[in-house]
């Protein structure tokens, strides 16, 4: 794990607020460099700022990552992570697509995005598992991703 991500994020707990947008069958995922050696797919999202709601946070994150202006239609669910020195609180929401070209944004952290796309279940299985956010690698194929509810460790 790169050491500025470690200084940036370790030792404390982060609240992500993260967005599935659906086009047909495939997942909106974001490449992101810098957090492990290679790629790391994940669906758009980010850390909660202060005094920001969640439903901001998600819309935010995705107008940065993705170029996209969504709508927050609801909660789907939440996970942890903890794989020291990280810890993450994670929770989900469905979002709609309202405007914007979709391309890879950026991250005003430490990250890079060097790919966002729209990808099946196929090509998700065929990404090496640990090019793959947790929560994606829990339930196969993608689309059970639709159906999650609750709160899950990954």
């Amino acid at each position: 794990m790169d050491q500025k991500i470690t200084e940036m994020y370790g030792h404390k707990v982060r609240v992500r607020a993260c967005g599935l947008l659906w086009e047909g069958d495939k997942l909106l995922m974001v490449n992101h460099k810098l957090l492990r050696d290679g790629d790391f797919w994940a669906p758009p999202g980010g850390g909660v700022e202060p005094g920001e709601t969640l439903e901001e946070a998600v819309k935010r994150e995705f107008r940065e990552e993705t170029g996209l202006l969504v709508n927050v239609a609801g909660f789907r669910f939440g996970c942890e992570f903890i794989q020291t020195p990280l810890h993450a609180i994670e929770l989900f929401f469905d979002v709609t697509r309202a405007d914007g070209t979709l391309n890879a944004g950026h991250d005003p952290e430490l990250q890079l995005i060097a790919d966002v796309a729209f990808l099946s279940s196929d090509q998700v299985q065929r990404l090496p598992r640990e090019a793959l956010h947790g929560i994606v690698t829990l339930r196969q194929p993608l689309e059970a991703l639709r159906q999650l509810s609750g709160f899950y460790r990954i």
